[in-house]
């Protein structure tokens, strides 16, 4: 079988090279992450170039995912670039100062800061090392004691535990990165700290106006990362097509120790939505310096695959670390063994299930008809991918296959759980279309004779949202 759960990787300046990235590639990246929080314009338009290129010399489309860097919550920048703060000293954060930091004060990137904030609220600094606690509010100043001290840097972010910071999702920006992503036309588009369902819904609306010369519409992920969000997760699912379940700012927020628990609620949301989701942040953060992970990042990555995520994240262990090739490799060998361990049944929430569209129902058909039948596989004639979206959804362990016409549909269902994406040319016959599916399958040593496999298509052949027919062969 191959593997189900798909591999996102960042690149960045350990992976920029094409030898490197080639190598990624073959090691087992289906996902490929362009961080707009570093570099120009120019920069993701030539990555973007690159990974296209070095796919097709790898013989495998993967999708390119564009993640917004979102609002900059963070302070300003220091005298010698850092200071140590000690537990119980006053510190103050000034909106209104523009001079380098010291170790009484630093300016804030975030202006609107002073007016988030009063008497009593927690601040988390540098990912929650450093913890401040508001005294006051005295104009553009947050007067703070020390609680958790340390060293903090140059533009090191703010959060507020427990939310509540005003940041709009979307900056200007943002607004201009999302044109750049159009321009190479990313499948997936990232978008971070969204509160609610309106900031994707806002955002959804500026890449397809982007999009429109090139008569592309991206894939957009909300990032949750905010305690905001979780209140109102089913909204926000709505609104997009994928979620990431981004754990280094929600942990912040919303406390490490429930970060668990919230992983395991949204990857089940998103699931019983027919929506994806991404399992981000420190998977594999040791193997930055390290050829071998942790312990608790093998049981980290496994117990995301065993909750059903669709894909699991590297960021900084493929954009800077010494071991790019050897962590995917390390990740995708955690991924098949968890796969296996995994418990196959259509459970209540499958036979339960009604559905209104009849593509819908051919999908699920498909998935009865190959689980109870032992199929070799699932082929899924699809222009737009749904049709293996769905199929995707429910872990039976039968192979998927999407096949399509369409490039931007077999790099969208890299993305998807189990399902394989694969191009094959349209037939206006339908005959025809699935004695060419089966041989590709033949051809490409997923079937052999005697093996028994389900195919799904519409009638007429080559329209979107047209899957209304079942079969099930046997290779002669």
């Amino acid at each position: 079988m191959p593997r189900a759960t798909k591999i996102v990787a960042t690149l960045g300046p350990a992976s920029n090279s094409p030898e490197i990235l080639e190598r990624m590639i073959q090691a087992g990246v289906d996902v490929v992450r362009l961080n707009f929080s570093h570099g120009k314009a120019q920069d993701h338009i030539d990555r973007a170039e690159m990974v296209r290129a070095i796919a097709r010399r790898c013989g495998k489309e993967v999708a390119i995912m564009a993640d917004l860097q979102g609002p900059k919550i963070r302070v300003g920048k220091f005298e010698g670039d850092k200071t140590i703060l000690e537990p119980g000293q006053k510190f103050i954060l000034d909106g209104a100062s523009t001079a380098l930091g010291t170790n009484e004060r630093v300016g804030l990137d975030y202006k609107e800061l002073p007016r988030d904030v009063r008497a009593g609220d927690t601040l988390l600094l540098n990912d929650g090392l450093l913890k401040l606690t508001v005294d006051s509010v005295h104009g553009e100043e947050v007067h703070t004691t020390v609680v958790a001290g340390g060293v903090l840097s140059n533009n090191k972010g703010i959060n507020k535990a427990g939310g509540g910071l005003t940041a709009p999702a979307l900056t200007a920006k943002d607004m201009d990165d999302i044109k750049t992503a159009m321009a190479f036309q990313c499948e997936y588009l990232a978008v971070s700290f969204p509160k609610n369902a309106t900031d994707m819904e806002m955002a959804r609306q500026l890449a397809n106006v982007a999009g429109e010369p090139w008569r592309h519409k991206p894939q957009l992920i909300a990032k949750i990362e905010r305690s905001e969000a979780i209140p109102l997760l089913d909204q926000i699912l709505r609104a997009s097509d994928g979620i990431m379940v981004a754990r280094g700012d929600l942990a912040i927020e919303v406390g490490a120790a429930a970060v668990p628990a919230l992983q395991k609620k949204m990857i089940k949301m998103a699931r019983e939505m027919d929506r994806v989701v991404i399992t981000a942040t420190q998977m594999m953060e040791s193997m930055i310096v390290n050829p071998v992970p942790t312990r608790a990042e093998v049981s980290d990555v496994a117990n995301a695959v065993l909750d059903g995520t669709d894909a699991v994240m590297l960021s900084a262990e493929t954009a800077a670390g010494k071991y790019p090739v050897e962590t995917i490799e390390m990740m995708a060998n955690i991924c098949v063994e968890a796969e296996n361990a995994e418990e196959i049944s259509l459970d209540a929430s499958f036979t339960n299930k009604q559905f209104a569209r009849i593509d819908q129902s051919i999908a699920m058909g498909a998935l009865f008809t190959a689980y109870h039948l032992g199929c070799k596989a699932i082929l899924a004639l699809t222009e737009s991918g749904s049709t293996a979206l769905w199929m995707s959804r429910h872990r039976i362990h039968v192979p998927i296959y999407g096949l399509t016409s369409q490039i931007r549909s077999q790099r969208r269902m890299a993305l998807y759980r189990n399902v394989t994406p694969m191009i094959m040319p349209n037939f206006a016959d339908r005959d025809e279309a699935l004695a060419k599916a089966e041989a590709l399958l033949i051809e490409s040593g997923v079937l052999k004779a005697g093996d028994t496999y389900a195919i799904t298509c519409g009638e007429p052949m080559g329209h979107p949202g047209g899957t209304n027919m079942l079969k099930v062969c046997r290779v002669g």
